[in-house]
């Protein structure tokens, strides 16, 4: 008896696709603010606090604006976080690293400059000599000059003016030069004080513009100032102080039509608007 032939096998079916299990999506991490200030307390002699747990927080390539009457710590809170004043307690951070005990020399060194309310111009420098000064920690010639030109060409009216002594120049004319000078030092977070003080209120319309176009250079700003109108304008947000902590906070916007800052500006229960 003859064995019948074996049946062909069967091909067999392709392998089934394992499935690949789905990578877990990285939650974002959230940018390290720019300037964190938590609870500062601080003051010019020992016992007289100024600040009394002061705190803000200006987030990468904003505008924040400190407002507040007479006598609320404006000018001590950028002073402090300066190394200006002394620090009693609390935590300044820059880009997520301490300013506490930092001198206030090394605070260009570290990205922050500062431009004070007053006597922030050298009166019997030129304009030009003047802004190179904003640059005399730095090394690279070439880059210095580029930056004498971005200056000149932001603030065209410099470049007219930049053989003449800084003193003799006009209130907003001065204060373009300590905006210029500041940014010669190439700052990552810059703070100005009062940069509207004494002006008429056309220069303030100016200044207040050109600080608008400063952002444009990748600079952060906290600004102090007085009037509020002008500096909530130009700002993302703001915070005012009182009794040398801050009272109220929020977009600028909504400061501006908020009848709690009309109260401690105003003593009228109406908003700045």
């Amino acid at each position: 008896m003859t064995a019948a032939a074996p049946a062909p096998c069967a091909p067999r079916p392709p392998p089934r696709p394992t499935a690949t299990p789905a990578t877990p999506a990285t939650p974002a991490i959230p940018a390290t603010p720019a300037l964190v200030v938590r609870a500062l307390v601080a003051g010019y002699t020992s016992g007289v606090d100024i600040l009394r747990g002061a705190s803000l927080e200006v987030g990468r390539g904003e505008i924040v604006t400190v407002l507040g009457p007479n006598g609320a710590g404006k000018s001590t809170l950028i002073k402090a976080i300066a190394g200006l004043v002394p620090v009693r307690s609390g935590e300044v951070l820059l880009f997520g690293q301490s300013l506490l005990g930092a001198a206030a020399h090394r605070m260009v060194g570290r990205g922050l400059a500062y431009v004070p309310q007053t006597d922030n111009v050298f009166a019997r420098l030129s304009v030009r000599e003047n802004l190179e000064l904003g640059a005399c920690a730095r090394r690279d010639r070439d880059g210095i000059e580029a930056d004498l030109a971005r200056m000149y060409a932001l603030f065209p009216r410099l470049h007219e003016r930049r053989r003449q002594a800084a003193g003799t120049l006009s209130g907003g004319e001065r204060q373009m030069v300590a905006l210029a000078r500041a940014l010669m030092a190439r700052p990552t977070m810059l703070m100005l004080d009062e940069p509207s003080a004494g002006l008429s209120p056309k220069l303030v319309g100016v200044v207040f513009a050109k600080v608008r176009e400063v952002r444009e250079l990748g600079v952060t700003l906290l600004i102090v100032e007085q009037n509020a109108r002008a500096a909530l304008a130009i700002s993302d947000r703001g915070y005012v102080l009182a009794e040398g902590r801050e009272q109220v906070s929020g977009d600028a916007a909504a400061l501006l039509a908020n009848p709690e800052v009309g109260a401690l500006y105003l003593g009228a229960k109406r908003g700045l608007m």
